[in-house]
């Protein structure tokens, strides 16, 4: 089932992606992109509009919280959810506060993530 929502997640570590896009698939989402660093993040959102960016804190090249108005310079319109061990609650207050539209703190359920697509998409059917 194609919900046409398109996702694009960014975590320098392979497992957390392949897990997120995984769960992502589960739940119905088939338009999944993943990119690794900060500067992938900004092509591919520079390439195609994305509904959720689901952003990691600490990326190689980067620091996820100044990479959010960049992604919403490019697209007003894309959710940024913050990603992130470190759930301090200063973390996740700077992260609103440049832009963020969520925290979701590692390791996720499943569960967080359906949770977190119902906030944006409240009619959204999840398989």
């Amino acid at each position: 089932m194609d919900q046409s929502i398109s996702i694009l997640i960014v975590d320098d570590v392979g497992t957390v992606r392949s897990f997120l896009h995984q769960t992502l698939m589960h739940l119905g989402i088939d338009h999944v992109r993943e990119a690794s660093t900060a500067t992938q993040c900004v092509k591919s959102c520079e390439e195609q509009h994305f509904d959720i960016v689901f952003l990691d804190i600490e990326l190689p090249d980067g620091d996820g919280k100044e990479l959010i108005a960049t992604l919403n310079e490019i697209n007003p319109n894309v959710n940024v959810v913050m990603v992130s061990a470190h759930s301090t609650v200063d973390n996740v207050k700077d992260a609103i506060e440049r832009g963020a539209k969520g925290f979701v703190v590692k390791p996720f359920s499943p569960k967080k993530i359906a949770a977190m697509l119902k906030k944006f998409y409240p009619d959204l059917e999840l398989v």
